[in-house]
């Protein structure tokens, strides 16, 4: 039987939350992923790139693994009665339960956080506590059968360590290697502490609108 793996793709959704453990799910052998949502019409990414959903929640097996990955559009899930119920429907027996980015916080509002250890986008890590979880500043965090990560791009990261537990470190490597995943960034500003003050500051009013949004959900405004 292939392992099944469903990532939640829903209206303004970072794609790169979605395509980058995509990719690593699927280059593996003996699997299969499915994009999932509550119809098939194509949707539009937080980025404008239109991404068609495979699966309705309806038609949704049990899942070996349930992702939920990040983005702008993860505002209106947190009160999104449907769309928590399934995720818990599925965590209820899938192998592992995990998400990428700004996902964790669904996870969170869906009840699945409480005393977990819990990874998030780095501008979202405070809002961890109002579900219960446990912050922690890593690319990827295991707890259980929960593994959660980081920002946008510690979807590759963390798609390689859930490949790890499934299936073994030596077909993740493989994986690795056949998508030459060696990063090495042009410059040293990938994480608040290493970037300067000026580019945090432009960043962190960048990301303001979809923050104030959210603290007004959570009623921390």
């Amino acid at each position: 039987m292939p392992l099944t793996f469903g990532i939640l793709a829903f209206p303004r959704v970072q794609q790169l939350d979605l395509t980058g453990p995509y990719e690593v799910f699927a280059s593996a052998p003996d699997t299969q992923v499915h994009l999932i949502w509550k119809d098939l019409e194509p949707l539009t990414s937080a980025t404008g790139l239109k991404l068609t959903p495979t699966m309705t929640f309806k038609d949704c097996p049990q899942l070996d693994v349930i992702c939920v990955p990040g983005g702008g559009g993860i505002n209106a899930l947190l009160r999104d009665e449907e769309v928590l119920a399934f995720i818990r429907k599925q965590a209820d027996q899938a192998r592992f339960i995990t998400s990428v980015c700004t996902g964790s916080l669904v996870l969170g509002a869906a009840g699945l956080l409480k005393g977990k250890r819990a990874a998030t986008h780095w501008n979202a890590l405070d809002f961890l506590p109002h579900f219960g979880a446990i912050p922690v500043e890593e690319r990827v965090v295991q707890d259980g059968n929960l593994i959660t990560a980081g920002g946008v791009t510690s979807g590759i990261d963390f798609g390689l360590t859930v490949l790890a537990e499934l299936i073994g470190q030596t077909e993740a490597e493989i994986v690795q290697l056949s998508l030459e995943y060696a990063p090495a960034p042009p410059f040293k500003s990938g994480t608040p502490k290493e970037a300067s003050a000026e580019i945090l500051a432009h960043a962190r009013q960048r990301l303001a609108k979809a923050r104030t949004e959210r603290e007004a959900i959570l009623g921390l405004g």
